[in-house]
């Protein structure tokens, strides 16, 4: 039994590892991590630099907070784990509704917008979401803007570490999906079938790590709002279709939440890029109680 058990852990990390998206986010860690050798060359760029000097200067940026949020559970102390702790039990609080929301959800199939459905399945699948990612970089990168080029990096390292690791994650946990049948407090880790690849929402990771990262760019309330609500559309249509338990969208919310802030408090207290009114920062705690349960950002 455990030779079997450790032969299908074996079959199914390898098929995980190697999938096609895995594969497009693997090819820019190490694109990424070419770059680390260059990590004393940290000399801010400037207009007259040269577009190869500075890609460089920024893949430097990418790879170092990439690897300050890998390593960072390392350095946990108490009121971290207590925090973690927390987002977990707030998890499984709101799986308690995951029937009644499931059914709630489901039952829009009919009316809900078909063009919607589809930017919600396409916007946050991996390679679309890379390319639209770079292009963001991209055009900060030709128009010598700073804030978007510093915008197009938190992008993509965060998407790298979120989008990877909610993989392994997904494939390790081995949720059922709604559409499955098999209940919500169904797991077969390491199943290796679509059936079992619940837990957390891909699709809402990756929407929200791009839509905080470019709102974060913003101080208007409306601007922000606007950004945030064109994120809602993913989870939105994985809940509909079936796909997700709103457990599943709720904790990838909160995780794609996590390591944006993590990589750009690293970005600002490294002094990487310009920050614009660095005395105004958001602080976002999870709030758990009795009648309420989301994040609260302090302003």
């Amino acid at each position: 039994m455990r030779m079997t058990l450790n032969l299908q852990f074996l079959y199914f990390l390898k098929k995980a590892l190697f999938s096609r998206n895995v594969l497009v986010l693997f090819c820019v860690i190490a694109f990424l991590f070419s770059f680390q050798s260059s990590a004393q060359e940290r000399t801010k760029p400037t207009d007259s630099s040269s577009v190869w000097t500075t890609v460089k200067y920024d893949a430097n940026a990418s790879y170092r907070s990439m690897k300050h949020a890998v390593t960072r559970p390392l350095q946990w102390k108490g009121e971290d784990f207590a925090k973690f702790g927390g987002l977990i039990a707030g998890t499984a609080i709101i799986s308690l509704s995951d029937n009644q929301t499931s059914n709630f959800f489901t039952q829009q199939q009919n009316t809900y917008p078909r063009f919607l459905d589809d930017y919600g399945f396409y916007y946050a699948k991996p390679v679309n979401f890379l390319i639209a990612s770079a292009s963001i970089y991209g055009f900060g990168l030709v128009t010598k803007n700073e804030q978007i080029r510093k915008t197009g990096v938190l992008i993509i390292s965060s998407s790298v570490v979120a989008g990877y690791s909610q993989i392994l994650a997904r494939t390790a946990v081995g949720r059922a999906r709604p559409h499955s049948g098999f209940g919500k407090y169904a797991f077969e880790p390491f199943a290796g079938t679509q059936d079992y690849f619940s837990f957390p929402s891909g699709h809402t990771v990756l929407a929200v790590t791009m839509a905080h990262s470019i709102a974060k760019q913003f101080e208007n309330v409306w601007v922000k709002s606007g950004i945030y609500a064109l994120a809602t559309l993913p989870p939105l249509s994985r809940l509909i279709n079936g796909e997700h338990w709103l457990s599943d969208v709720a904790f990838g919310a909160a995780y794609g939440i996590i390591v944006v802030d993590c990589m750009d408090r690293f970005l600002f207290n490294t002094d990487t890029y310009n920050y614009k009114n660095k005395e105004k920062k958001i602080t976002w705690n999870f709030s758990f109680g009795a009648n309420q349960i989301g994040v609260v950002g302090t302003f």
